[in-house]
């Protein structure tokens, strides 16, 4: 046969590799959660669902017994869920990846492993250098909540509590209303023939939108007093309806608290939140 006439070229017939596809093997991620024992925290970073969403991806949860008792999730939910249930703490504290909503202590990070990954709150302006100088000698990857920002530069976790703390200060403000011990027997509520509820709320932000939202669905009038004219613009567009804004101008501040029912602070600091009601605005 001429060579010439062959439709394959020397390099086509002679053996080549064969490029089989590897699949990526899965790691398996061992998380720790503990129980929160700080002063009123009853929190827990992942809830029942939560926990079999993750053992359904192959990773194991291990929580120490009743560290979801104060959000009202038992051990059995999270045994349902595929977690792992111990009263050794030091198991929890020694899983690879910590996750806890508080930071924490000097005493338990003496528990934490080195090079551990501990994912929870920070609250880096409150630790003392004996704190940083722990998580360095341990290697300890340590992310913060309040540091988690989202494709679009927000701070998704800050803002959720923001939101939260929003709605949660109109709820706990009309529970205080109405108590019959230390109340003044006023109610939110749209009343036919009675004055609606008075509200001022301090700060434009996240904590102020949130706070207007659930006041005003409640029926109250709502006055919001910020410094920042855009924020005050975007608390009217968020909300889709006209509503009393103000610049922080000690006379019209003033006024309206003198004549509010609820007053809420939502403004932010760098360090602390300012002091915008003087102690004489109190005694007026």
């Amino acid at each position: 046969m001429d060579k010439s006439l062959s439709p394959f070229t020397k390099r086509q017939l002679l053996p080549q590799e064969e490029t089989l596809e590897i699949a990526k093997k899965k790691e398996k991620l061992f998380i720790g959660i503990p129980k929160e024992i700080h002063f009123q925290e009853k929190r827990i970073c992942l809830t029942p669902d939560a926990v079999g969403a993750v053992v359904a991806h192959g990773h194991e949860v291990l929580i120490e017994r009743g560290a979801g008792d104060g959000a009202s999730f038992s051990d059995k939910e999270y045994i349902k869920a595929g977690a792992n249930i111990t009263d050794d703490i030091k198991k929890v504290f020694g899983c690879p990846i910590i996750l806890k909503v508080e930071p924490p202590t000097l005493e338990e990070l003496d528990l934490i492993n080195p090079n551990t990954v501990l994912i929870s709150a920070l609250q880096l302006k409150t630790q003392q250098k004996a704190y940083f100088e722990a998580l360095e000698k341990k290697k300890i990857t340590a992310l913060g909540f309040e540091f988690i920002r989202d494709i679009d530069g927000s701070y998704p976790a800050v803002r959720a509590l923001s939101e939260l703390a929003g709605t949660a200060s109109v709820l706990i403000a009309a529970e205080l209303m109405v108590n019959s011990s230390n109340g003044n027997g006023l109610m939110f509520g749209n009343i036919s023939g009675v004055p609606p509820v008075e509200v001022v709320i301090i700060g434009a932000g996240t904590v102020g939108e949130f706070a207007a939202r659930s006041a005003l669905g409640l029926g109250a009038n709502v006055k919001v007093f910020d410094n920042s004219i855009t924020k005050l613009r975007n608390i009217q567009t968020c909300l889709r309806q006209p509503l009393y804004t103000s610049t922080l101008q000690p006379k019209n501040l003033l006024k309206a608290l003198k004549r509010c029912d609820v007053a809420i602070g939502a403004v932010r600091g760098k360090n602390r939140s300012p002091i915008l009601v003087s102690r004489t605005m109190v005694e007026k």
